[in-house]
């Protein structure tokens, strides 16, 4: 969060200049694509399931079958990807909606298509657990999530609950108690998936979903998404309710989708948020800004502007000195850690030896945080989001690399507490940003196909959800064109 230079990017064209027919389908092999291959689920974006399934060309069974044949492969990460799998529950909540298609009802473009849920979601029957061992044994949640409800409403089946770093403390991905799910790319050296929502990411990579549900609190759903080559949405925090969630930090907490697609994220965000707008037209295009990257990321950012440039855009690069400030807002995590604190206090004084050691750590300097301290750090964000919000008026979107690094090792960020903390700290670096100016932010795949995934990220202020969505299918259209 040092970054001292922002890029805008000044609209110089109508989004009409891009296209964006083939958005949908631009990263699908079509000869995976056919109805009856049996990789739907895997190779399809949810738009093009959902028009398949209301044509009866597949039927929401086959989809459920293919998720959880995936996630049952020996050879594949549904082990470490899922900690509880809801098959006979999917399985008859498909058959209900197939037999509703062909009764000709009219259904929800959701209905049928697995969802995965992370394990922070309540689910009335089901013992969240926050990907610990802490909340083994406690009782089962009485009622859904409110965001569980939406997706039920809406005829999604929910596949089960995915893999996450401990109570969703590090954007890495590591799991010392159900193990790490692997990310997509090159898979064989074992890179991390990124975190916290690591099996959110994975079960769509790896066909046990078509998507995801996840949480964001510095970036827990665009870090994974960018490390393996998905679309992420971090929506406003407040705007998708948090009732029944388990919380990180009451303040920063956000929760959205990972998805193939932008327009797949921006179905499930119409779902969670509960609007009744459809999946919005393209916008308008501006900003971006960059700082400190790997040369890998560095070289598919660049290039992904480029791109977005001989499209029509203009790129003014201007000094962005207001980010400077974010230091001050959330020094070591103090704010987050507070909050942390608040909710653990308990479980830390009855089991602190369950913990994973790289998460109590983060929590425990929650505990000398005095009340005073903790309502300046509160003020001074209300601040910060003021000044961020004056600073990027008349823009209508900031662009940066999602992340500043591609996904290292599995066995390179846990080899030491040093590593692993530098690690996370790189990577936490770009999105927590959003978060603390309570913005809202996507990430789209900007890296060139065979090579190590790199996310581009699109972040907006309070309340401009719908305008960044805009903005993302056109961006990528625009910088995935190359991969038809």
């Amino acid at each position: 969060m040092d970054q001292d230079r922002r890029d805008f990017m000044q609209d110089s064209a109508r989004l009409g200049a891009f296209a964006l027919a083939s958005a949908a389908l631009s990263r699908i092999d079509p000869a995976l694509a056919q109805s009856g291959s049996g990789r739907e689920l895997a190779t399809l974006s949810i738009d093009d399931l959902s028009h398949r399934l209301a044509n009866l060309e597949i039927t929401s069974r086959q989809l459920v079958e293919q998720a959880l044949a995936a996630i049952k492969d020996p050879q594949g990460e549904g082990s470490r990807t899922f900690l509880r799998v809801h098959e006979s529950e999917a399985l008859a909540a498909a058959d209900q909606v197939d037999a509703r298609r062909r009764g000709g009802a009219n259904l929800h473009a959701l209905a049928g298509i697995p969802i995965s849920i992370k394990d922070l979601f309540d689910e009335a029957g089901v013992t969240t657990l926050g990907g610990s061992k802490v909340l083994v044994g406690t009782p089962a949640a009485t009622r859904d999530s409110t965001v569980v409800e939406r997706l039920k409403k809406a005829g999604a089946v929910i596949i089960g609950r995915t893999n996450l770093v401990e109570f969703a403390y590090s954007l890495l991905g590591l799991n010392p108690h159900y193990g790490t799910p692997k990310n997509a790319f090159d898979r064989a050296t074992g890179r991390i998936p990124g975190g916290s929502s690591s099996g959110a990411a994975v079960s769509v990579t790896d066909g046990m979903a078509a998507g995801a549900i996840g949480t964001d609190t510095g970036g827990s759903i665009r870090i994974p998404s960018a490390l393996n080559g998905l679309v992420g949405f971090k929506p406003t925090a407040r705007r998708v309710p948090l009732d029944g969630v388990l919380p990180l930090s009451f303040t920063l907490d956000s929760a959205g989708p990972i998805a193939k697609t932008v327009a797949d994220c921006a179905l499930l965000d119409q779902v969670l948020a509960a609007e009744v707008n459809g999946v919005p037209a393209p916008a308008q295009l501006r900003g971006l800004f960059q700082n400190d990257l790997s040369p890998a990321v560095a070289d598919a950012f660049t290039a992904a502007l480029g791109r977005l440039s001989a499209a029509g855009a203009t790129i003014v690069d201007l000094p962005m000195a207001e980010f400077a400030q974010a230091a001050a807002v959330n020094p070591r995590g103090a704010l987050t850690s507070a909050e942390a604190y608040w909710w653990h206090r308990q479980w830390i004084k009855d089991g602190a030896d369950k913990y994973d050691p790289r998460v109590i750590v983060r929590i425990r300097p929650g505990e000398t945080i005095p009340a005073a301290s903790y309502i300046e750090l509160i003020k001074l964000r209300e601040q910060f989001i003021r000044t961020i919000n004056a600073a990027a008026a008349g823009y209508d979107a900031m662009l940066m690399p999602t992340a500043p690094e591609t996904a290292p090792t599995i066995a390179e960020t846990g080899k030491d507490d040093e590593t692993y903390t530098r690690f996370n700290l790189r990577m936490l670096r770009n999105p927590a940003i959003v978060n603390l100016f309570d913005g809202c932010a996507l990430s789209v795949p900007c890296h060139v196909p065979g090579t190590a995934p790199v996310g581009m990220m699109i972040a907006g202020t309070q309340n401009t959800d719908r305008k960044i969505l805009a903005i993302g299918l056109a961006v990528e259209e625009v910088v995935w064109k190359l991969r038809g």
